[in-house]
């Protein structure tokens, strides 16, 4: 993860939340002085963002200190003492809201997909993979939380890999032909997945060399048939709707790869709290 992947983000963050003014609750009540506060974990799940976390406070005041207990990939149980942050009591209180929502929303992609993992591999040999299907802007934040919670990441934009789906296929008439294109166009520079919905698409893309092949919207009946069909001439995944309810039967299918949307755009964020433990005089 470069700074560059979430500095813009934190400069929007802080911009929304502080305005032209800053905090003036804080501003009113708070002496100045020195404060010291710790972050703790309300939830149980996998810990990801410390890096933004701190450079949430550094953006605000470089004096402040984040000293972390627990780190990246940790796993967290309720009650424990994740952090400690040190500074002036403004600048904890002028940053503590935005540094909660990254960490909060980043372990929750990690703990989802740490959860999606263990199920597919109760089940099969299946790796996690994220998409694209991602909140604007944050991209790169949340896939690397997918890899801190045990998942991998898939292409990062439509620009380092070819994936031919239903409507390029439509387009080009046919899924040899859109390969063709594909190879015209650009050789051997991407690699290529084509996106199947039938039996026929499935023998076609194989014909036409296709290492990489994505199931949309099967059963794990017709994924079985798919994977023997395919015989390792290719890799398979699993795609579309997966969950927790339907990730253990794509594995247990033999998929090689399941990608799974909702990890990075509809999970649950990890509940944390930073509570001051010291006060300035």
């Amino acid at each position: 993860m470069r700074a560059g992947d979430y500095i813009p983000l934190i400069e929007l963050a802080l911009s929304e939340d502080l305005g032209e003014l800053g905090d003036v609750t804080s501003q009113a009540v708070v002496p100045d002085g020195e404060s010291t506060a710790v972050l703790w974990s309300k939830d149980t799940g996998i810990l990801a963002g410390e890096e933004v976390f701190d450079a949430v406070f550094r953006s605000v005041d470089p004096g402040v200190e984040v000293r972390f207990d627990q780190h990246d990939g940790s796993r967290l149980a309720n009650g424990a003492r994740v952090a400690e942050v040190r500074g002036k009591a403004m600048s904890l209180l002028s940053a503590e809201r935005t540094a909660i929502n990254f960490i909060a929303f980043l372990s929750g992609i990690a703990t989802a997909t740490s959860a999606a993992v263990e199920l597919a591999r109760q089940s099969g040999h299946a790796v996690i993979l994220d998409t694209r299907k991602t909140l604007p802007g944050w991209r790169a934040l949340s896939k690397y939380a997918v890899t801190v919670g045990g998942g991998k990441n898939h292409r990062m934009g439509l620009f380092d890999m070819v994936l031919i789906k239903d409507n390029h296929v439509d387009t080009a008439g046919s899924v040899t032909e859109a390969v063709a294109r594909v190879r015209a166009r650009w050789g051997e520079r991407f690699p290529i997945e084509v996106e199947c919905r039938s039996t026929a698409e499935v023998e076609e893309a194989l014909a036409a060399g296709v290492k990489m092949i994505l199931l949309d919207n099967m059963p794990p009946s017709r994924m079985r048939e798919e994977v023997t069909r395919v015989a390792g001439q290719a890799t398979v995944e699993a795609s579309g709707n997966m969950s927790r309810q339907t990730i253990p039967a794509a594995s247990a299918a033999g998929v090689d790869f399941i990608s799974v949307g909702s990890l990075t755009h509809s999970v649950r964020s990890f509940d944390f709290s930073l509570k001051t433990v010291t006060t300035p005089a």
